[in-house]
């Protein structure tokens, strides 16, 4: 299949790469030259235009950083450009109202398009085992799963249009709390003398199990191997989470639901973006316990 593909960043340069890699043709888009140099090297043909990206594309994949670009890129240089035939791939987190807005303009010009936001950070975009949440119809939703899948260890079906960043949102809201209350946990039992590992051994197979203990451990040296390990480097920015936890934030306000955990996560995550460690994985947040 002929896919374009657009945002080559930490994460869209893995997963267009594994796309090459599962045989499909894959035409790459990215402001930076040096992605789009890596995504040559993996394999995908490099364009310097959106517009020629998507020419004779059957479908056209996107990663990009925040909604109002979302929108920009598929309102003037992808609807009404790539072929009425091609559906579209969305495959950034932004906001659930902005995913329905655009959806609904490609409708109405012709297109089947998703929602398809991703959970499992840079590692598992290289490794091609991203979990997606996918809103959009049945009938979009099927074309969209094989190729979803070619990048992914699960493709699940979320809902109408929108409801892929509903799930994403509400999804990392538990990760930023759960993740503070891990590192909490550990920084408390460190003071009462409690061995880290031990510990681990004791919360991992207890009430205390999570998959910010048990999957992305905080303390270096202990569970699997995590950012924590590499200095808090890689993995997922603290930026990234602040990102989201706002997002929730937002999406909240618009419901009118209460969520005190988040809305403190937020805060937290906030003070430790603007103390400088907004590239640091989000885990690297124990350093302030």
């Amino acid at each position: 299949m002929k896919i374009a593909f657009i945002g080559l960043g930490n994460m869209g340069g893995g997963m267009a790469a594994n796309l090459v890699k599962e045989g499909h043709e894959v035409h790459a888009f990215d402001l930076s030259a040096e992605a789009l140099a890596r995504a040559r090297a993996n394999g995908c043909a490099a364009y310097t235009s959106v517009r020629e990206a998507v020419q004779g594309a059957e479908a056209v994949v996107s990663m990009l950083p925040n909604g109002k670009i979302v929108e920009s890129v598929y309102s003037a240089e992808v609807i009404g450009q790539a072929p009425e035939s091609a559906l579209l791939l969305d495959c950034s987190t932004i906001d659930v109202d902005t995913a329905r807005s655009v959806e609904g303009e490609a409708a109405a010009a012709g297109y089947a398009m998703v929602d398809a936001p991703v959970s499992g950070g840079i590692a598992a975009a290289n490794a091609g085992t991203l979990t997606f949440m996918v809103g959009g119809t049945a009938e979009a939703f099927a074309r969209a799963e094989p190729i979803l899948a070619a990048m992914g260890k699960a493709v699940i079906h979320a809902g109408a249009s929108g409801a892929g960043q509903a799930a994403k949102i509400c999804n990392n809201m538990i990760l930023g709390a759960t993740m503070i209350a891990t590192c909490e946990a550990f920084a408390l039992a460190e003071k009462l003398g409690l061995d880290l590992q031990t510990f681990y051994d004791i919360s991992s197979k207890a009430s205390g199990q999570s998959w910010s203990m048990t999957s992305y451990c905080p303390v270096p040296g202990v569970g699997p191997a995590s950012p924590a390990d590499n200095g808090y480097q890689g993995g997922f920015a603290a930026a990234l989470m602040l990102k989201d936890l706002k997002l929730a934030m937002e999406a909240a306000a618009s419901v009118g639901a209460k969520v005190p955990m988040g809305a403190r996560a937020e805060e937290l995550y906030e003070a430790f973006s603007a103390a400088g460690n907004g590239g640091t994985d989000f885990s690297g947040i124990i350093k302030t316990l």
